[in-house]
């Protein structure tokens, strides 16, 4: 039953649905069944959360235990969000409509660094204070997790903990933490000493920061005995059934990705340069082609959804991918459900595969070639040449595709205006073959990658190289241009390589109206600049400074499992143009992430 304070609500607001909770697949627990309550929190507004396919995973794990009970709690719009401070109503879970300070745990997912200031709007609205060292006894712990765990720094004095890595093996232990504290009336303290000791787990307040003269960090050194140096992610060896989703929520409203979600492997080793997530994810794991085959079928049962999307970070490169897609479409087709594959491998492999499941519907697909020259490709180890590329589209063509959507960067390392030239040039000569939307994206340096010493390029070059390319399509019919605003980029590039002095800006930000900055219409960069002057930081010295070979990064502590060398040495090899291997189909190329985190290869499974 929803409160009469909550209820009274929703007619004053847009989209009322992404508030009311009581879903399809919910499952609701009575808070005085269980011994530990967690919201997983997501912080974006409904539709945005409930697409995000980790939350689902960990919903459907802890929820699976019965003495716990996971909750979940979005950012409400800001019209739902300002009507709840002025009548008192705190910000509350979807499945009990408990207030948030009733949880042990708060699980933020760190997805974006545009959603700092977001994380701070729920907090407030929930009555919690915003950094760890204001917080008391009575205050639920505030735990994060998720790709920008890696470079936790910036909002470092907000989060109590962080995991890094995969959240299916970390979130017991951090659960029976939380049982342990309840049992034997621990403190907050003695909960952060014992969170970590957990490995893969960071607890910030426990380390000391030290910076230079020159701004640039000295030390991070943790304080004590209770941290270690260096916090390893955690990585789950077997991805096992349990893993994959087979009873999502289903929305009452409108949702970002409407429709099944079924992830195939983990990890990408092909080693795009500018990749994260393929350094954060190694190595390349999958799940058994009978558990994708049984879980979709039980998910089609559990949900009716009509379409399923195969989601991984490159799902061509699944060892099985013919035989699972073959199979899976000859299920689904029967049953009126549609495949559809995310950003396809530029090769006719690929097209091929997408054109035998995609029977039913073939509006468009996706690809990415990234780079417009092949000097650029090469410098980023994109292994894709303009006749893969102009192949793939003929195909497509071919087997009735109606358009194709291209992505590039810009604004890499050592591009110059012969490359967006290049790129004009392959555009056309796709656009003769079928219809092209053009999506650019600015290139962002990010930890843990070979470029992570590189400079972004300033605003207004980003800005003149999008004026470049869009005044060269403006009168082309075949060819349409999205790209990204150069201030939203230049503020992921500050967040993304920044250190715990951040921590200020965002509270600044804040309090001078900044949230849900993801959303164009809530995006106020010139607060942001505001606020960097209020604290007297400068943020190109955070997005526009080429890094030196031997600084010390902030995230220096915080490893993925790919070392530090190997990143340098990636990047000589972009400069020198040179390849590196993809070591799912060849030699082991030094990354040095299976010997670090004492992982096996899906290949060296099989041989054991």
């Amino acid at each position: 039953m929803i409160p009469h304070n909550i209820r009274a609500l929703f007619s004053r607001v847009n989209k009322p649905a992404r508030y009311t909770g009581g879903e399809v697949n919910i499952v609701r627990k009575h808070p005085d069944s269980v011994s530990v309550r967690i919201a997983f929190a997501f912080p974006d507004t409904y539709e945005v959360g409930m697409s995000h396919l980790g939350l689902k995973i960990l919903y459907q794990i802890v929820n699976a235990m019965p003495d716990v009970a996971a909750e979940r709690v979005y950012a409400p719009h800001a019209d739902m969000g300002e009507l709840m401070l002025s009548s008192g109503v705190k910000l509350y879970s979807l499945e009990n409509y408990s207030p948030l300070m009733d949880f042990d745990a708060i699980g933020f997912t760190l997805q974006y660094e545009l959603s700092y200031t977001t994380i701070l709007w729920m907090l407030d609205l929930a009555g919690i204070p915003f950094t760890g060292d204001e917080r008391g006894e009575q205050h639920p712990l505030i735990i994060g997790g998720g790709p920008c765990a890696f470079n936790a720094e910036p909002v470092a004095n907000i989060f109590d903990a962080v995991a890094l890595g995969e959240g299916e093996g970390v979130i017991f232990d951090i659960i029976q933490v939380l049982r342990t504290r309840k049992e034997l009336g621990l403190s907050r303290q003695e909960t952060l000493r014992r969170l970590a000791a957990v490995p893969g787990v960071y607890v910030p307040s426990f380390y000391a920061v030290t910076y230079r003269a020159d701004e640039t960090l000295a030390g991070i050194v943790p304080v004590g005995a209770a941290a270690p140096a260096l916090i390893h992610k955690r990585v789950q060896q077997e991805l096992k059934p349990e893993y994959l989703v087979t009873s999502p929520v289903l929305p009452y409203t409108d949702v970002v990705h409407d429709r099944l979600m079924l992830e195939i492997f983990r990890g990408c080793t092909r080693g795009c340069r500018f990749c994260q997530a393929g350094m954060l994810y190694r190595p390349v794991r999958e799940f058994a082609t009978e558990d994708i085959l049984h879980a979709a079928n039980t998910a089609v049962k559990a949900t009716g959804y009509e379409e399923i999307s195969l989601t991984s970070l490159s799902t061509m490169d699944h060892s099985n991918i013919r035989v699972l897609l073959l199979h899976l479409a000859e299920r689904m087709n029967c049953q009126g459900v549609h495949l559809s594959l995310p950003s396809l491998r530029v090769d006719s492999f690929a097209i091929d595969l997408a054109g035998q499941v995609a029977k039913r519907k073939k509006s468009g697909l996706t690809l990415a070639p990234e780079a417009g020259s092949q000097r650029l490709r090469d410098c980023i180890n994109k292994q894709v040449t303009e006749q893969d590329l102009l192949d793939a589209c003929r195909g497509a063509a071919t087997l009735g595709f109606k358009s194709v959507k291209l992505y590039f960067m810009i604004g890499l390392p050592t591009e110059t205006d012969c490359d967006l030239t290049e790129m004009i040039e392959l555009v056309v000569k796709a656009a003769k073959i079928l219809p092209v939307t053009l999506s650019l994206s600015s290139f962002v340096p990010k930890p843990h990658t070979p470029f992570q010493w590189e400079a972004q390029f300033s605003m207004y070059e980003l800005e003149r190289r999008q004026r470049y390319l869009r005044d060269r399509f403006r009168s082309h019919k075949r060819v349409t241009v999205n790209y990204h605003d150069a201030d939203v980029s230049f503020l992921e590039a500050v967040f993304s390589r920044g250190d715990r002095r951040l921590g200020q800006v965002i509270v600044e930000a804040y309090r001078r109206g900044c949230k849900l900055d993801g959303w164009s219409e809530h995006f106020r960069f010139d607060l942001w600049m505001e606020s960097f002057a209020a604290v007297g930081l400068d943020p190109c010295f955070y997005a526009n400074r080429a890094r030196g070979a031997d600084e010390l990064f902030p995230w220096e502590h915080l490893s993925p499992g790919v070392s530090r060398a190997f990143h340098w040495q990636e990047r000589e090899r972009a400069f020198a143009h040179s390849h590196t291997a993809d070591c799912a189909r060849g030699e082991c190329v030094g990354c040095d992430v299976c010997s670090t985190l004492s992982v096996k290869t899906s290949t060296e499974r099989e041989r054991a």
